[in-house]
Order: C-alpha cells, then structure tokens, then sequence
C-alpha cells in the first residue's frame, strides 16, 4: 500500500482528574471531578503517527463510534485525500448533524491536519498561510463557583499571581462578577460565560445588572444559542459585546452569525467542529466586525490546534485555558504556560505529541 494510506485509527479517552479548589461544579446535574475529552491517534503505513482530539461526553459511546463507523471508513484511504473527510461527512450525516459522531470526525480532522504538516516537515500554522505572531496570551477561564465572593476572590487572585492578566468567569450574576471586578481592578478584561442562563426576554435586564462591572464580553447569553434573531436583538440592545459558538449545531450556523454580524465574537470549537471548519470561519471573520476567538475547554490535541489558528488569523485573540489543577498537565513541559502566554511550537505537525502516560490509557477511566 502506498505509504500515506491510513492504517490504523483509534481512540483514547482522556478523563483528566481536576480540582478547583472547591466542591465539584454540576455538570449535566452530577458533580464533576475530571474532564473529559478524548485522543485521536492515526497511523498511516510508514509509520507516521498524529494526533487530533474530539469531545467526549460518554468516552464508551465515543469509542463505539469510531470502532464501528469512523475507523472502518478512514482505514485504506489516502490521508492526502481531500474528499476524505467531507465523503465521510456526506456518509454519516444521517446519524446527526452535531453530537458524537460529529465530534468524533472532528478528531479525526485535528490528526489528519497535524499528520499533513508532519509529513511537510512544517508547523501547523504554515498550512494555515503562515504565523503572524511568536505569542499568544492566555486567559485563566475559572469554572462555576456559584457566586461565592470569597472564593471568586481567592482563586482569581491566584490567576493573577501565576501570571494571567485576563479572567473569563462562568457565572450568572451581577454580584459575582462584582466580586471579581474588586479583586482584579478595573484594567484586567473580565469575560463572563453564562452558559446560556437566560430566555431571550430575560437576558436584557440581567446583563444591564452586570455592566456597572465592566464586563469584556457577555458569553452565550440566551437559550437555546442558537437563536439568532434573538441574538441580534439583544446586540442592538445591550452596551457590551456579546461571544456565542461553542455549542453551535454545525459550521453552517456560525458562518451565517458571521455574515450576519449577529454578534461581536464568534467561538469555533475545533473539537466539536474541527479545524478545517474552524479555519474556514475564522477566513470568514476577516474584514468583518466579527472576530472569531475560538472556544478551548480542554487540553489535548484540539488545545495546541486552536493556538495555532490564532497564530495565523489576523486578528489577535487569547487563548481559554480552563483555570484548574489537574492530576496530569497535557503538553505541561513541552507547550508550557509562562506568566500567562504560550509560544507558538514551530516543530513540525502540532509542535509537540501527548505524553506516554495519556497514550497508554492511565487517564481513560
């Protein structure tokens, strides 16, 4: 077989044990200690390995997924195909249009992105048009604390001394984001992720609570998020920009918010949606009063790809970095966060492979 045929792809849970220096936040209405998400490892027959990462909420259904319907239809074709991905796409479609499957094929783009530059011997950022800067800044993204002033506090002082100097909060409340604003001052951005808290008549009034505090951005104001004519009416209406994407139902529905202006900052996730997606709406931003900041709650693969979109698009976003203490760092001595910035990795493929310790499953349950 020619040397680029896939040979072999598979998928590695990746359930990071955390802690946030509190009771574990609810997630889906259960208490949740780790993160979740999973690693994507494609070979092709001479050899070379790369990697991509997909959301994992069930790592069991995942798993199945790409046993039984991803693997079988990427094993044997040429990984320079570019009619691979979109054939299998067009294939699988009737399965969902977002959700697992789709997730689990937007793994697979990360890996065959990093196995194209790998086989180039180049960075990813040169198959994107090339790096326009050295550095991206990071900002510390602190999961729910419920409003807790004392310990918004306390662990956002805690950013701050670690270097960070930009604050994302995944709260609901004035009085939260007040604490907040008291701890960092006035001249830290402070952006506040509502997880779509509020019905469309409701969001108004509750962010008008919240812009005494000086909020950067008000993210995924509204459910359901994908309600754009509801968008934009709150944009016409609120003084404070608004973020949405990370649970966009497909690429479609985000490229139409871009030609559309609905919104301020859109939010691709690559391992939701893949890169190829992403990139597209990122080229979809430009010259636009649309900025795409692409959303990143994990760690793996999908982290190091979206640091290298922002390396390359014109304008110039941060980085999320959820802000916890994990039983293992993905990338910590290879790809590490110094005072609040990451150098943009120039070795070939991603810059840097997952360590021995996530390939070999230590973290799968």
């Amino acid at each position: 077989m020619p040397a680029n045929t896939i040979a072999s792809l598979t998928c590695i849970p990746m359930r990071l044990p955390f802690h946030h220096w509190s009771p574990p936040p609810l997630f889906a209405g259960r208490p949740r200690d780790k993160l979740d998400s999973a690693l994507v490892r494609i070979e092709t027959e001479d050899g070379t390995v790369a990697w991509g990462e997909s959301y994992c909420v069930e790592p069991r259904a995942l798993q199945a997924i790409f046993e039984t319907l991803v693997a079988p239809l990427a094993c044997g074709r040429q990984a320079d195909d570019a009619a691979l991905l979109p054939s299998m796409q067009r294939m699988l479609h009737n399965l969902g249009r977002s959700g697992p499957v789709v997730h689990a094929l937007a793994g697979l783009d990360i890996a065959l992105w990093d196995l194209r530059a790998k086989r180039a011997g180049v960075p990813l950022y040169e198959m994107l048009g090339g790096k326009r800067r050295n550095r991206v800044r990071v900002y510390a993204s602190l999961l729910q604390y419920y409003a807790d002033a004392s310990l918004l506090e306390q662990v956002t002082q805690r950013a701050l001394a670690e270097g960070y100097t930009e604050i994302k909060l995944h709260e609901r409340t004035a009085p939260a984001l007040a604490a907040v604003r008291r701890a960092v001052g006035r001249d830290i951005p402070v952006m506040v992720d509502t997880n779509c808290a509020w019905l469309p008549e409701e969001a108004e009034d509750a962010i008008a609570e919240m812009l005494p505090h000086d909020p950067f951005w008000i993210e995924e104001p509204i459910w359901t998020p994908e309600n754009d004519q509801a968008l934009a009416a709150l944009r016409a209406r609120v003084d404070v920009p608004l973020a949405v994407g990370e649970n966009a139902s497909c690429a479609l529905a985000l490229q139409r918010i871009v030609e559309n202006a609905t919104v301020q900052y859109v939010q691709p996730s690559v391992i939701k949606l893949g890169l190829s997606a992403a990139w597209d709406i990122a080229q979809a931003c430009e010259g636009t009063r649309v900025t795409c900041a692409p959303q990143v709650a994990f760690f793996g693969p999908g982290f190091l790809a979206s640091l290298h979109l922002i390396a390359a698009q014109r304008s110039e976003v941060s980085l999320e970095r959820l802000y916890v203490e994990l039983a293992h760092v993905p990338y910590g001595r290879s790809v590490p966060i110094e005072r609040g910035w990451l150098q943009v990795p120039d070795g070939p493929g991603l810059g840097a492979d997952p360590e021995a310790d996530l390939v070999q499953g230590r973290y799968a349950c």
